[in-house]
């Protein structure tokens, strides 16, 4: 059976934050819209992700008044702590706007905005399964999708805005013919490691010959781990015993808990951008568009500023019936995406080129501790990095 007489502004295919965040930008402003997710209200919730809120996302919540029924998370400080050889190397940044950044979570993050969007009445359907945009091109394009009642149901709407990542259907849906692949290998991979054991420190990153290292509080009884490895790394090389082994090394001081570890994945790090966003009436956002390497802590950051502008842009359209901010939202997002590709291109190299010479070489190891001395030693290298982390650049 299909239902065929569901009529919405905006479908949003996808619950990650890019989806839930521009949820809540509609709905508040009055905008009707559907969000549609493939899996359970329970796996989104309990999806493990690392997080940092930088200021400009805060300030976004707060101009669209969700500030206090979002954010969450540890305030940080401007000053991001290093261990290079095993010694401890506080690294304080001057900038001019730090309070309002927060480690937050992921899945703390969607929790809050999916807690939010359904108590203010908005339409979220999980386990919607085989959704497919339609008509992309025309003026009411459609979203067929099947409910788990085996019901098949289809919605009219004037966009659709494909939050679904990067393996989505969103992007899969439009021809390949149309869209540029931009994209860089960095020619290692993370080890990515959830623990239930407390952090030794709330964030810390190292510098060691044997690789980059980072360890990140999950809160107060869990920790991420991130273990610099060859691309060839298979996980089932890396036995819990190796891990703390390795990460001690890499730190230089002994794990203070070593809890059971409940996950192990291997993340081969990459910079990719499609250009351009949009196709019809559909527009993509988030990891659909532009891929970020984890180091940057900028994903879920250029998500937010897509569903921002993508918002701000459907708002013109549909009250003032303005265009021009949706005719530009490509344009407009792709000019912050690469600037923030730009930084965490950067900032990547330098982390794990000035560690192991084993992938990049001795010349590479010499260029990157050369610029890691010079953000402590110049200002001006040191206010455009903290410019960088707090999303001002």
């Amino acid at each position: 059976m299909s239902v065929t007489d569901e009529n919405t502004t905006v479908v949003i295919v996808g619950s990650g934050v890019a989806g839930l965040a521009l949820g809540n930008f509609l709905l508040r402003s009055g905008i009707d819209c559907v969000v549609l997710e493939r899996h359970s209200r329970e796996y989104v919730e309990r999806r493990q992700r690392a997080g940092v809120i930088d200021p400009r996302a805060a300030r976004m919540f707060r101009e669209w008044g969700l500030a206090d029924r979002v954010l969450d998370g540890a305030p940080f400080a401007p000053v991001l702590n290093f261990r290079v050889d095993g010694e401890t190397r506080p690294f304080r940044y001057v900038t001019d706007d730090h309070v309002d950044g927060r480690f937050c979570p992921q899945q703390v993050l969607v929790r809050h905005l999916i807690d939010v969007f359904v108590s203010d009445g908005g339409d979220l359907r999980f386990e919607a399964e085989d959704v497919e945009p339609e008509d992309l091109t025309g003026p009411r394009p459609r979203v067929r999708y099947r409910e788990r009642t085996g019901v098949t149901r289809a919605i009219a709407c004037d966009f659709i805005a494909g939050c679904d990542g990067d393996h989505g259907v969103s992007r899969a849906s439009i021809p390949g013919n149309v869209l540029t692949r931009q994209s860089h290998e960095y020619g290692y991979a993370w080890l990515t490691v959830l623990a239930d054991a407390s952090a030794n420190h709330q964030s810390m990153m190292a510098i060691h010959d044997r690789g980059f290292a980072g360890q990140f509080a999950r809160g107060p009884r869990a920790s991420r781990f991130y273990l610099q490895c060859p691309l060839d790394t298979a996980v089932e090389e890396w036995a819990d015993d190796r891990i703390w082994e390795e990460i001690e090394a890499r730190f230089g001081e002994p794990v203070t808990a070593k809890g059971p570890i409940t996950s192990k994945t291997l993340v081969p790090l990459r910079s990719v951008v499609y250009a351009p966003m949009s196709y019809g009436r559909l527009y993509l956002l988030g990891d659909a568009a532009h891929i970020v390497p984890p180091m940057s802590a900028k994903g879920m950051n250029l998500a937010l500023h897509d569903a921002d502008v993508f918002a701000t842009a459907v708002l013109k359209q549909v009250k003032e019936q303005d265009p021009g901010p949706l005719e530009a939202y490509s344009a407009t997002c792709l000019k912050h995406v690469w600037n923030y590709q730009a930084y965490a291109a950067w900032f990547t190299d330098l982390m794990h080129d000035a560690g192991d010479v084993s992938y990049h070489g001795e010349f590479r190891r010499s260029l990157a501790r050369a610029e890691f001395e010079r953000l402590y030693d110049s200002e001006t290298a040191n206010r455009l990095f903290g410019e960088f982390l707090t999303g001002l650049n």
